[in-house]
């Protein structure tokens, strides 16, 4: 697993790397990436079939704390290419698009 920083994340996702989220749904009516697969965290072990596991996986949530844990959770799992942003939506909202609202 790695730790990016929203602008090696963003060269990730730009790469076509699949970007999950695992904030819960009503966190992503106030800040979203778009084309992102919302898995809440809790959600995960249950819907991880809907993933690919040999695709590239950037996991993000708030501030980075749950999608470390979903990145762990996926590596664990046998998922080969798992990243997760360092700072959350909240840091790349401050860093790479300063129109997406912090909360």
């Amino acid at each position: 697993m790695q730790t990016l920083n929203p602008s090696e994340f963003q060269t990730l996702i730009a790469s076509g790397a699949t970007v999950l989220d695992v904030r819960m749904p009503e966190e992503l009516e106030l800040a979203a990436l778009p084309g992102a697969v919302n898995i809440p965290l809790h959600e995960l072990p249950d819907r991880i079939g809907e993933l690919n596991p040999q695709a590239p996986i950037a996991v993000l949530c708030h501030h980075g704390v749950r999608s470390e844990r979903a990145a762990r959770f996926l590596e664990g799992s046998g998922f080969a290419q798992v990243s997760h942003l360092a700072g959350g939506i909240d840091a790349w909202s401050m860093q790479i698009d300063e129109s997406l609202p912090r909360y």
